[in-house]
């Protein structure tokens, strides 16, 4: 599918990025797929009238075809249930009828229903990644990278006939690492099979394009059906105590400690206000979203729910309603282990982030972590997005150390003979008696500040210094404006 990208370079040259082609091609895609559904074999009806489908379409040329494209785009947006949501707000960003008739004729010419899902879930998913490099467009921050999904997935290993959910699901990267790892592990039967699609994936994304791009990243993958309900809610995970809980929640919530709402006010104009969820079933009130998605995440597992989560360092140390959820979250979950990221892997800048394993436990007097095991992959560690970017095989050795399958007989890395070692075990006692609680903790020696002599490559030191210029300006920017009110 090669037609795929060089159309997509002739765009970007018109001044169309990759979002929006990736929007267009989800729209012409999907109603492709219906269209093949209506025939024999399948005779399956979407609910798309015959006044807005793909060959109402594809007999149109000029500025006929673009009028009508409009209006299938809106008339479809009103439609319930997946079509609704996949054509919510959707808009032509294609100006040039012809270049518009040149892509409708370029689905045209596949059978996208018999096509294989890896090779077009392959196809969707690199455009996806090539947007979320656009760094202007600010995708970056729906797309969590694709080896540390993986990895997580693989320490987590999700069995079948159980529920996943993701509250914060941007494009649908750890439905999709899940639903991989189920088809290659297990031997699935019948039954399993219709679980798997139709009954496994739950996820929360406000983002209306983002959800489509979810939505659409799922059907190609073979994951729920065209017709029917969508299984990703439009709505804000953190209003309301879950309406149910799940076996495992793997997720990456978005970076932003602010939970905010813009309004217009009376004047007018655009204003935004903190949001603190006052809701019962939460240890702390705070604006903190990080905060918010950790003790949400946890109202969502079932007693025996397993989660997987990245955080950003402030919920490690943060004082006040931060130092209650960690206690909490120690004390009623356990949370096994913890592996600290290195900078340089997420296409937002200056990130430095975590990934927290916890198994849910029923309530009970005793503290359920008994001990937490760190594994930290950030000191002395350097990837670059372009040059060195993080691959699944630089995590082998945590996956390892983790054991997933024996994670009661895991050995520390780190001794006194061995001060290098990267895996290392805390108890409970000597983390609760620390200051705040604080889950941040360090024991290996930075290199660079002593040797000298193996300094890293000066353009991978220029980009650590930028990310920390920015991480560091990102924190300056929260407190102006909470001074300002």
């Amino acid at each position: 599918m090669s037609r795929v990208w060089s159309f997509c370079t002739m765009l970007r040259d018109d001044g169309v990025g990759y979002g929006d082609y990736l929007e267009q091609l989800t729209y012409l895609i999907f109603l492709k797929m219906a269209d093949e559904y209506a025939r024999p074999p399948y005779r399956r009806d979407v609910g798309i009238p015959d006044e807005l489908n793909w060959q109402s379409l594809k007999k149109l040329k000029g500025a006929e075809l673009e009028a009508h494209y409009i209006e299938v785009l809106r008339g479809l947006g009103t439609r319930p249930g997946m079509l609704g949501q996949v054509f919510a707000k959707a808009q032509n960003k294609i100006q040039d009828p012809a270049k518009l008739a040149r892509l409708i004729e370029m689905i045209d010419g596949a059978d996208w229903v018999m096509m294989g899902a890896d090779v077009k879930g392959d196809i969707y998913e690199g455009l996806l990644e090539k947007n979320a490099e656009d760094t202007k467009s600010g995708a970056g921050q729906y797309f969590t990278p694709r080896a540390l999904i993986r990895a997580m997935v693989e320490c987590v290993r999700p069995e079948p006939g159980k529920t996943i959910a993701d509250p914060a699901c941007g494009t649908g990267g750890f439905f999709l690492a899940a639903y991989d790892f189920l088809t290659r592990e297990y031997q699935l039967d019948r039954a399993q099979k219709e679980f798997l699609k139709h009954e496994t994936f739950f996820g929360n994304e406000i983002v209306a394009n983002t959800r489509r791009l979810c939505l659409m990243n799922m059907l190609l993958h073979g994951i729920g059906e065209m017709e029917g309900e969508s299984p990703i809610s439009p709505a804000d995970a953190l209003i309301a105590p879950p309406p149910r809980t799940f076996d495992y929640v793997l997720a990456n919530p978005p970076f932003g400690r602010k939970s905010s709402m813009t309004f217009t006010n009376e004047e007018g104009e655009q204003e935004s206000e903190e949001l603190t969820y006052n809701r019962q079933d939460f240890w702390a009130a705070t604006s903190n979203k990080q905060l918010n998605f950790v003790q949400h995440i946890r109202a969502m597992l079932k007693t025996t729910g397993r989660a997987a989560v990245v955080v950003p360092d402030n919920v490690l140390f943060e004082g006040g309603a931060g130092e209650v959820v960690r206690r909490k979250l120690l004390a009623s979950t356990d949370l096994h282990t913890i592996l600290r990221l290195p900078t340089g892997i997420f296409y937002a800048q200056g990130v430095k982030a975590n990934v927290l394993f916890f198994d849910n436990r029923p309530a009970s007097p005793e503290a359920q972590t008994k001990e937490v095991w760190f594994y930290d992959y950030r000191t002395n560690v350097h990837h670059t997005l372009k040059k060195k970017p993080m691959t699944y095989e630089h995590l082998g050795e945590f996956i390892r150390c983790y054991n997933p399958l024996n994670p009661h007989e895991r050995e520390e890395t780190w001794s006194a003979e061995n001060p290098e070692g990267r895996w290392r075990r805390f108890t409970y006692e000597e983390l609760v008696a620390r200051d705040k609680a604080s889950l941040d903790v360090f024991w290996l020696k930075d290199k660079s500040l002593t040797d000298l002599e193996n300094l890293p490559e000066p353009d991978d030191l220029a980009e650590e210094i930028i990310d920390s210029l920015e991480a560091g300006l990102g924190n300056f920017r929260e407190v102006l404006a909470e001074l300002q009110g």
